[in-house]
């Protein structure tokens, strides 16, 4: 049967969710939204958690066997039955069997695999030596340029131009956050990263980005590991999600310390 998921929902405090929190992380931050579906099964084996405006997360316990997927996914779209989604992310496997399920039910659905992420987790982090520079927490007076710097991020994310004066907006409210930080050397900011949220035993890092003509320097590896150091004094656990396509920026988390926790596919409907 499913059920409606609740904030601080126990159901991603029990073990069956617990051996997957890593790489489903993101869903904890959905379950906080007001605007967010968040569904369950009665036998707490599956999640569904959809923020508006943005794709929905699917996750299933392990101990459902591929037969028995999509007899849940079944059911699953029933209860959706008239929600428009624009595309799934999870297990491979599992989100595959739902998108195939999705496309038929809605004809003309056109689904393809917009992105492989690995999910990182990082116990205990190592400090790069010989990284010139220190961290700072972003000010007001950085807008202008952090917003330079979620353009040029977004602009790799996407593939084509962002007009940096249209970040403008979510600059100035990443700053506010308190949680975003720039790396600072000869009193410049060459490189930038986010906690982007904290959940019970966890915290996630995004927005890791330096100029290309500022790379290969270990700023982002410095700049990652102050972030680790900060999260280990309030006792949370770093985790962070990168595209496998980017092989240099997964090595460069792998070498602070970061372990693989399993891959999520990132699938588009049309």
């Amino acid at each position: 049967m499913i059920e409606l998921l609740v904030p601080n929902d126990d159901i991603l405090n029990q073990n069956q969710f617990l051996a997957d929190e890593v790489r489903y992380n993101l869903i904890h931050r959905i379950c906080e939204s007001e605007e967010s579906t968040c569904l369950k099964t009665s036998d707490k084996n599956m999640v569904f958690a959809q923020s508006s405006g943005h794709k929905a997360w699917l996750w299933m316990s392990q101990q459902i066997t591929d037969n028995h997927k999509l007899t849940y996914i079944e059911e699953l779209l029933r209860y959706l039955k008239g929600t428009t989604l624009s595309g799934v992310c999870g297990d491979a496997e599992t989100v595959e069997k739902f998108a195939n399920a999705y496309a038929q039910r809605r004809h003309a659905a056109q689904v393809h695999t917009h992105m492989v992420m690995e999910s990182y987790f990082c116990p205990k982090y190592k400090k790069p030596s010989g990284v010139e520079g220190m961290i700072r927490q972003s000010i007001p007076e950085d807008v202008q340029l952090v917003a330079q710097f979620l353009a040029g991020f977004s602009e790799e994310a996407l593939g084509s131009f962002i007009d940096p004066v249209s970040q403008i907006s979510v600059a100035e409210k990443t700053i506010g956050t308190g949680n975003l930080y720039l790396w600072i050397v000869n009193n410049m900011p060459v490189s930038m990263a986010n906690i982007a949220h904290r959940s019970p035993r966890h915290a996630r890092i995004n927005a890791v980005y330096t100029p290309p003509n500022l790379r290969k320097k270990g700023f982002a590896s410095g700049m990652v590991s102050e972030l680790c150091s900060i999260l280990e004094n309030e006792h949370l656990v770093p985790m962070l999600y990168a595209d496998l396509k980017n092989s240099v920026s997964n090595q460069v988390y792998k070498n602070i310390g970061f372990k693989e926790a399993g891959k999520i596919t990132d699938i588009t409907f049309e």
